[in-house]
């Protein structure tokens, strides 16, 4: 973590408007001109327990949580089960404090709700001598007492922002201007006045001893700050999407939320059913009424997806799924990220299967991926699934306005007209022959839809005969099965010769040394790779999306080129390294694994000390919760 940025650190129980609280502080440093990326840590639970977001801003660019974090407002748990020490999971309410300390970054500042937490407490965590030994300065200030003057105490978290922008030096104008966009009257009246006299409080009470301040900057054009869960919804809207089904699962509950609440104005339909099962199906179903569709889930959920997803891949009917990956097996740790679905979500389903499997690694590549998602689904007649994780969907960052300033894509693909399917082939019975593999290019046999003239056949999960009916004649199951396999084939040409590519390259492309990651886990991958660079080590990354078909061609180009490679993922068996493992055995032994599946996302810095212990050979052991596997053979 350089000294030119602040990584601020919000931590209260769930309940207490931790994330509102940040979004609104995110949004009001990214609107003074700083580039802002946030990080969400929260329990599986509605009311209480510790929650923390963390916003790193800096003026300049910044794709990942940075190391540590130094500044702290712990608003203590007000919805703690047991305020107690011998309680089962101890005292709670002061855990906002308490379980944050690890990771504060010496000469931090920590404010604290000396309304809600006691100075017993205080002395518990032996917080006078930690801060003595890691130069911390700590200004308890009683949030809880000030909200109530003013009416609620919920307005504790406005009391907190107050305090903070005067320990910054910040100016108050962007905060207030957030207050006036989301609040009015009596409400808006009250939380002017309490971040006003938080605010002259701290100034008056306090001599600021510390040396942080907010950076300062300036955006060039303007800015929006968005999660990945946005912008995959705003993908599938601009993509022409208007049906979505399904049922609410952490955390792919998001992008549900954010379509079903936009779609009435664009006369599209949102359906919560009563299961996976139903959701994944009614999206198979739409989607053959000739309506651009998507479902989704997570990891548990879209276990039930697996028969409608083997039904869309027989019938060939075009179709996008999320999957949104949280720490398993099971329920797992359900609000936690992990990058541990990869070959669920490959394999998954019934024979041999056909689908596209796109793996973003940034907020922008959501976006794109997933309007790529549709394209590809609908002029192949192919399901294709967005994989992605808890931290891609929850996280938030700046990006330019700009970048979604492009044309929407309402058409529905390889789908005939009324007047093309007269001249398309028919059987003597007059049934279009929907899957005709005679005169199928690139294994696409264009689409009918219901109650066009001329378009009538029969579409079925088992093998079939051109028109639909059953067929189970070995010729015609090798030349349907062939047929199907050959989008795959044709899909990946397109990818290679027609598009640029999917995959995001860092460092001097001729360095001695790769770093291999996929989805998430790229920010903090491209800025360990920057560091490393910095430090005198040889060193390029490639961030991987294409997860099937896979990119055979620029894997193996990169992999030729480097002495050893590091494959860095959140996950405790190295899944993607299998997969590249499978797709250029050769290169096997020049693979290690740097995996972390403690819940927490990679920061810059354990992927330069793994990078150093791992590739570089220093004779220490990493001081992170990572796990190192050796290359094949050593």
């Amino acid at each position: 973590m350089s000294d030119d940025e602040l990584i601020w650190r919000i931590a209260g129980g769930s309940g207490d408007g931790i994330d509102s609280t940040s979004q609104n502080f995110a949004k009001a440093l990214m609107r003074s001109g700083l580039d802002v990326f946030t990080h969400r840590h929260y329990p599986s639970r509605i009311r209480g327990g510790h929650t923390y977001v963390e916003i790193r801003a800096a003026d300049r660019d910044v794709q990942s949580r940075g190391d540590g974090y130094n500044f702290l407002l712990s608003l203590g748990d007000s919805f703690a089960r047991n305020p107690q020490e011998e309680a089962y999971y101890g005292n709670e309410e002061i855990k906002p404090l308490s379980e944050n300390l690890d990771e504060l970054r010496e000469g931090g500042i920590i404010v604290y709700d000396a309304g809600l937490v006691s100075d017993e407490d205080v002395e518990a965590i032996n917080l006078e001598e930690r801060a003595e030994e890691n130069n911390w300065h700590v200004y308890p200030m009683d949030l809880r007492g000030l909200a109530k003057e003013h009416g609620r105490e919920v307005m504790r978290n406005t009391a907190g922002v107050g305090v903070t922008a005067a320990l910054l030096d910040m100016e108050l104008e962007h905060i207030e201007d957030l207050m006036e966009d989301a609040m009015s009257g009596d409400v808006l009246e009250a939380n002017i006045d309490i971040l006003h006299e938080a605010y002259e409080t701290t100034r008056d009470e306090y001599e600021f001893d510390h040396e942080l301040r907010a950076p300062t900057g300036e955006h060039e054009t303007e800015q929006a700050l968005l999660s990945g869960s946005n912008a995959i919804a705003y993908g599938a809207i601009d993509a022409g999407c208007r049906f979505i089904a399904g049922y609410p699962m952490t955390p792919w509950t998001d992008v549900f939320t954010i379509l079903s609440q936009n779609f009435p104005d664009m006369g599209g339909i949102s359906e919560q059913v009563e299961d996976e099962v139903a959701a994944a199906a009614l999206a198979v179903g739409a989607s053959h009424a000739g309506v651009k569709a998507m479902s989704g889930s997570s990891g548990g959920g879209f276990a039930l997806m697996s028969e409608p997803l083997g039904l869309a891949e027989m019938t060939e009917t075009p179709i996008v799924l999320v999957e949104s990956m949280r720490a398993g097996p099971s329920t797992g740790m359900p609000t936690k990220p992990e990058q541990s679905d990869l070959e669920f979500v490959l394999y998954t389903s019934q024979g041999d299967s056909q689908r596209v499997v796109f793996a973003p690694g940034n907020i922008q590549e959501a976006y794109e991926q997933t309007r790529l998602a549709f394209e590809i689904a609908w002029d192949y007649q192919i399901p294709t699934i967005l994989i992605y994780d808890q931290k891609l969907s929850g996280e938030n960052m700046n990006v330019d306005v700009d970048f979604f300033d492009r044309e929407p894509a309402p058409d529905l693909g390889s789908t005939l007209t009324e007047d093309e399917l007269k001249e398309a082939a028919h059987d003597a019975s007059g049934k279009f022959k929907r899957f005709d593999y005679e005169n199928a290019e690139d294994g696409v046999a264009p689409r009918s839809l219901p109650g066009q003239k001329g378009g009538r056949y029969l579409a079925t999960g088992n093998e079939h005969s051109p028109v639909g009916h059953i067929e189970e004649d070995p010729d015609n199951r090798v030349f349907q099965m062939e047929r199907r396999l050959e989008k795959l084939e044709a899909i990946r040409t397109e990818l290679d010769e027609e598009r640029e590519s999917n995959q995001t390259y860092f460092g001097d492309e001729d360095a001695d040394y790769g770093i291999i990651t996929w989805g998430s886990s790229q920010g903090a991958v491209e800025e360990a790779i920057e560091r490393l660079n910095d430090d005198g080590h040889s060193v390029r990354g490639v961030s991987v999306s294409d997860m099937m078909p896979f990119p055979e061609e620029e894997l193996t180009e990169f992999l030729a080129g480097v002495e050893e490679a590091m494959v860095v993922e959140m996950n405790a068996t190295g899944q993607f390294r299998g997969v590249l493992q499978k797709e250029l055995g050769q290169y096997g032994e020049k693979l290690t694994s740097l995996l972390k599946f403690n819940g927490n996302p990679f920061e810059p810095a354990e992927i330069v000390e793994g990078y150093e212990v791992n590739v570089a050979d220093e004779d220490r052991e990493p001081t992170a919760q990572v796990r190192i596997e050796p290359a094949a053979g050593d």
